[in-house]
């Protein structure tokens, strides 16, 4: 299992290796390191590294996969980006960009609805398509007020990654 974290501006790649109770090997930009790591109370964590005890506490952010983690010198901002966490960035980029204005999906899979059509004017922030992807539906919206120049696909049309579905002029 594979994911960044990120810490302030530092991004670091971070895989689990190996679990066995509380014993625990990660790799963090291809080094190793092997912990004991015991939650003491809720939000509360013991790790053991090389004979030394740290204590943290994790506090859940903003957003769905940032935290705020202490310890008892240290208060840092961090965040959690996997595959899931890049999916939904992707999908709530919202800027007055040209590109922005072309509404498409990251993820392969088919179209549920399209409750607009070509012509018509929408708001910022209005569904403008529903996509079936990984066994959920995602409501695709407009990024910037405007009209509905081009629809590409139709109700149950299959999609691939990253295809245009809608542009906003």
């Amino acid at each position: 299992m594979g994911l960044e974290v990120k810490i302030g501006d530092r991004v670091a790649d971070v895989k689990l290796v190996k679990r066995e109770g509380q014993q625990v090997t990660i790799e963090v930009d291809g080094k190793l390191y092997e912990v004991d790591i015991a939650q003491v109370e809720n939000g509360v964590y013991s790790i053991l590294h090389n004979g030394k005890s740290y204590n943290i506490e994790i506090i859940p952010g903003d957003g769905p996969k940032s935290y705020f983690v202490n310890t008892f010198y240290n208060s840092h901002e961090v965040e959690i980006i996997d595959a899931h966490s890049r999916y939904m960035m992707s999908r709530n980029l919202s800027s007055e960009n040209a590109a922005d204005r072309v509404i498409s999906t990251p993820m392969p899979g088919r179209v549920v609805k399209i409750p607009v059509t070509e012509g018509e004017q929408v708001s910022k922030g209005a569904t403008v398509i529903v996509i079936s992807a990984m066994k959920m539906e995602s409501e695709y919206k407009s990024p910037v007020d405007g009209t509905i120049r081009k629809i590409h696909v139709a109700e149950g049309d299959n999609i691939a990654a990253n295809q245009p579905l809608i542009e906003i002029e």
